[in-house]
């Protein structure tokens, strides 16, 4: 990693194929810490996350496999095989949820899921700074509730958002080539 956080930033890629070694228990709570460091409107705190470690990866992998035919969701075999040759090495998995606390009114719901999703983000940037690989997915039944209840997420009052694998990156990966970001940038000025 650069000691310049900007470029570790602009360095950072989602890595899908990892395995062992997962990041240490300092580390994991240091990626956690960081992901409760993210942006919250009404510090409502809704980011919620589930660890799933070693063999119950796999077992994450035939339940939520399992919840997805059963939905009767198509799953294409091509599409099973490569949900599991994915999960097959991964030492860490985080399942994610929105906690949507509906006593609370004044912050709407889409503020709370950008909160969460700043968190993985968070989760995304830390893993790379210390030298791990991580990825997001929202397959593998994300969006089957059974897979959320499951997990503990009753979707009355979570919005389960996927799943982060991290670990050590199976093969070296170069920096991404990104835009450059004045493709999305203009400018604003009070009329004159």
């Amino acid at each position: 990693m650069s000691a310049d956080p900007i470029v570790s930033l602009i360095s950072r890629r989602s890595i899908k194929f990892v395995q062992g070694p997962a990041p240490t228990d300092d580390d994991q709570a240091r990626i956690l810490q960081s992901a409760v460091s993210a942006p919250d409107h009404g510090k409502l705190e809704p980011w919620r996350f589930k660890i799933i470690r070693d063999a119950a990866v796999q077992q994450l992998a035939d339940m939520a496999l399992g919840a997805v035919k059963a939905s009767g969701q198509a799953l294409p075999p091509e599409k099973e095989a490569n949900a599991r040759r994915w999960l097959h090495n991964v030492p860490l998995l985080i399942g994610v949820a929105c906690h949507l606390d509906h006593a609370n009114t004044k912050i709407p719901e889409h503020e709370r899921l950008l909160a969460t999703g700043a968190a993985v983000m968070n989760i995304l940037n830390a893993a790379h700074m210390l030298g791990y690989g991580a990825f997001w997915s929202t397959g593998i039944g994300t969006y089957v509730d059974e897979v959320a209840e499951n997990l503990g997420f009753d979707p009355l009052d979570y919005r389960f958002m996927g799943f982060v694998s991290i670990g050590t990156p199976i093969q070296s990966t170069a920096a991404p080539k990104r835009s450059d970001y004045s493709r999305f940038v203009s400018h604003w000025g009070a009329p004159g």
